[in-house]
């Protein structure tokens, strides 16, 4: 059960050291084009949520995260015990959200440089990190957890 602590523990060691990567050794705003014009690397400061929302709140940030880090580890101990793909996406949750607390704890604000531009629909997709990729993943794991789970309560049933 414990193992799996070990992707959270490697989703926040990997987060921080891109962010660290992004501080030290690049300019706030400057742009390091991957592939032109769909992925780059941009180095930008987050000081909301996502999309920037509720900017400077860092008080309800830090009462929401630990909110939302006690019912991860709850749920992690009591509803996911034996079931591989809800403790993946717990942990890759928890991985998330500790690595963007951190960032709002010792900087204040969220280092963000994943730049892409999506151009089928014209659109500049908001600027994120490892933490934001690792919360989208399990959030999309989770809802596939839900999935997997309410099919084999019904097929128990029919049985």
């Amino acid at each position: 059960m414990y193992k799996y602590y070990g992707l959270a523990l490697f989703a926040v060691i990997l987060d921080q050291w891109t962010k660290w990567l992004i501080v030290k050794n690049m300019e706030l705003g400057e742009r390091i084009s991957v592939w032109d014009p769909w992925f780059g690397i941009l180095s930008h400061r987050n000081r909301g949520a996502a999309w920037g929302m509720l900017e400077g709140q860092m008080w309800l940030f830090t009462i929401v995260t630990v909110a939302v880090i006690i019912a991860i580890l709850y749920f992690y101990h009591t509803e996911a015990k034996g079931k591989p793909l809800f403790q993946i996406s717990l942990m890759l949750l928890l991985g998330g959200a500790l690595g963007n607390f951190i960032d709002r704890l010792f900087r204040g604000e969220v280092v963000d440089f994943v730049d892409v531009y999506i151009p089928i629909i014209n659109y500049d997709f908001p600027i994120f990190n490892i933490a934001d990729a690792a919360l989208t993943i399990a959030v999309v794991m989770l809802f596939i957890t839900i999935i997997l789970d309410e099919k084999a309560g019904k097929k128990k049933v029919k049985k």
